[in-house]
């Protein structure tokens, strides 16, 4: 696992959703702009992944780019991967979108489990909610999934 600050806080956070176009780009770039308004980026590494491989090398969903910009957030330049068991040791927490992708993370690491490894909404504000995929729906819910994402990434940030 990723060292952690000195005080036992995570310093590396990962963000995965499914395809890594659409929630956990927003998460990223979200909490990228909360950690740059709080001065706060030489402590933490940030990133997304996907649990597929379907959308490896491409930008985020032209709807969760439009949403995360209408809140000046930019997320244009993210491209898309795939988790990597590596991932496990990079990263101190390791943030699922929702219980499926949840799952398919812990069946990657059946050996070991990964102690920070938490659905987002859980970790963020003791909520058993999970962050919606707003792939097929429209622009509301892209709204819906940035404004949790705004919530619960100021709360780790006011956490941890």
């Amino acid at each position: 696992m990723a060292a952690a600050t000195p005080d036992g806080k995570p310093s590396s956070i990962l963000f995965v959703c499914l395809g890594n176009i659409c929630r956990s780009p927003l998460a990223e770039g979200v909490f990228r702009s909360l950690v740059r308004e709080r001065d706060l980026g030489r402590y933490l590494t940030i990133d997304s992944a996907g649990t597929g491989a379907w959308h490896v090398g491409d930008p985020p969903d032209s709807r969760a780019i439009s949403k995360a910009a209408e809140h000046g957030v930019d997320i244009s330049g993210q491209r898309a991967r795939q988790f990597a068991a590596a991932d496990f040791e990079r990263f101190d927490l390791i943030l699922a979108m929702d219980r499926a992708n949840l799952e398919t993370l812990r069946t990657k690491s059946p050996d070991r489990p990964h102690a920070g490894l938490f659905r987002f909404m859980e970790f963020a504000l003791d909520d058993p909610s999970d962050v919606p995929d707003p792939y097929y729906g429209d622009s509301d819910g892209f709204e819906t999934v940035y404004r949790m994402l705004e919530r619960g990434s100021s709360a780790i940030l006011d956490r941890i």
